[in-house]
């Protein structure tokens, strides 16, 4: 089976925050990363440039472990704990009410992306994501062991 290591995790971590998801050959360690469908819509061109690393994928399912996109709820509950990990009261407060309204996943990033907490945030969610993605990898490998 492929090893784990940081690198990998923090590969397809990366990956998945980009919108991909993301395959690891369990004999060979071979990463191949495809962008979800789902949330970009339909491309032939896209469906084309990933032709070959689909069908690969297709023919041998058993043989990779598939780490897919963040459903919304998920996204949601690392923004949630991203909030709780905030010691400045005042933005705490502003980010708690942007969670509860309309477009908390655009308004939360707005909010964010303008505050000189955006270099946090980007290391808070990639930790979040690359914990998923080790304890996801840890499942898998106690599964086949």
């Amino acid at each position: 089976m492929a090893k784990m290591n940081s690198k990998i995790i923090k590969e397809i971590a990366g990956s998945l925050d980009c919108g991909e998801d993301c395959y690891l050959n369990r004999k060979t360690g071979e990463l191949i990363c495809i962008p979800n469908f789902s949330n970009f819509g339909y491309d032939e061109y896209f469906e084309a440039v990933f032709e070959d690393d689909t069908r690969k994928v297709a023919q041998h399912p058993k043989d990779f472990i598939k780490f897919e996109v963040l459903e919304s709820f998920e996204s949601f509950k690392i923004m949630e704990s991203f909030v709780e990990s905030i010691t400045e009261n005042q933005f705490r407060l502003d980010l708690e009410r942007i969670l509860q309204r309309k477009k908390p996943f655009q308004n939360f990033k707005h909010a964010v992306e303008s505050s000189k907490h955006r270099q946090v945030w980007f290391d808070f969610k990639r930790k979040e994501l690359e914990k998923i993605v080790g304890d996801q990898f840890e499942r898998e490998f106690l599964k086949d062991s």
